[in-house]
């Protein structure tokens, strides 16, 4: 494999080929075994060049955004992880509508910080959310009464042969926490444009500092997680079935049900991904038991068992 290493670096760098690379740096969760490789790409043509090669290889790729909504398992993820560090974006404004083209590796955090700069408004609810503008996309990320499905004009995503293709709104299949992408298994989401209106700056940070508060009030921000455990479903909330049952604090290992949010697996420390996938299989079975109700899984789990 010393040649796909050293073809590797002359695509990318060497500093940006990582090996044997620890998966708990890069989730949020901060749980994960090693990546045989672990690619951060800085162009689009970067990201064709690595496609090719992995695939003239015959090496499996895994797309990680920030991490923020996924499980590595304790085995790790074999073959080539690419992480995206597209951050390019420009404003196109016209007379009734505002629209922002923005690359997927950017974080919804700087969007929304781009926004209020730019006294751009519809957008507040993504400044709380954790990730990426491509990850964002894949899940249909929302908060407050939003979603990504609300704001988007179209998309752009590579193929694993690198070709570049188009999506329009509909073509998106937006769902509760979910999107054609996740159909789309040989898909990298290159970039979005979404629309918004101008606003005024003070009630556009007045906004994001409010949901800020929320978010810190209510989501337990002091221990490592990933977001949102269980998918809420409709005629019922997922965390309250769950406080319910009386789990709050049950813990396997150092993964627990946060005491702030039943709806919320942390890491208290140590926590394995096993701990975890142990403690989410229980809430599910004592769910129900309780109820006769299935609840399903919001993070995406990764990778191989230990």
């Amino acid at each position: 494999m010393e040649d796909f290493e050293k073809q590797l670096q002359d695509i990318v760098t060497a500093k940006n080929v990582l090996i044997n690379e620890p998966m708990s740096k890069h989730t949020s969760f901060k749980i994960g075994g090693n990546a045989d490789y672990f690619i951060i790409i800085n162009s689009v043509q970067e990201l064709k060049d690595v496609l090719k090669l992995a695939n003239n290889n015959n090496i499996p790729i895994t797309l990680v955004g920030n991490g923020t909504n996924l499980l590595v398992r304790d085995g790790g993820i074999r073959g080539v992880v690419i992480k995206l560090n597209l951050n390019n974006f420009k404003i196109k404004r016209s007379s009734n509508e505002i629209q922002i083209t923005a690359e997927s590796g950017m974080t919804l955090a700087t969007l929304s910080l781009i926004a209020g700069k730019e006294e751009i408004a519809g957008l507040e609810f993504l400044s709380g959310i954790p990730g990426t503008i491509g990850g964002a996309l894949r899940m249909n990320a929302g908060a407050y009464g939003s979603e990504m499905k609300d704001i988007v004009v179209k998309s752009r995503y590579m193929t694993l042969d690198g070709k570049i293709k188009t999506l329009n709104l509909e073509e998106h299949k937006f769902e509760y926490r979910n999107s054609i992408f996740s159909k789309l298994k040989d898909s990298i989401i290159i970039d979005t444009t979404i629309r918004a209106q101008k606003g005024n700056k003070k009630e556009i940070d007045e906004k994001v500092k409010e949901y800020s508060n929320l978010r810190k009030e209510k989501q337990p921000l002091e221990y490592p997680n990933a977001g949102s455990t269980f998918k809420r479903k409709e005629g019922y909330i997922t965390a309250k079935l769950i406080d319910e049952c009386g789990l709050k604090g049950f813990s396997v290992g150092d993964a627990e049900v946060s005491t702030k949010h039943a709806g919320f697996v942390v890491n208290k420390g140590k926590a394995t991904a096993n701990d975890v996938l142990k403690l989410v299989e229980y809430v599910k079975q004592e769910v129900k038991k309780k109820f006769e109700l299935d609840i399903e899984l919001e993070i995406i789990v990764l990778g191989d068992e230990k």
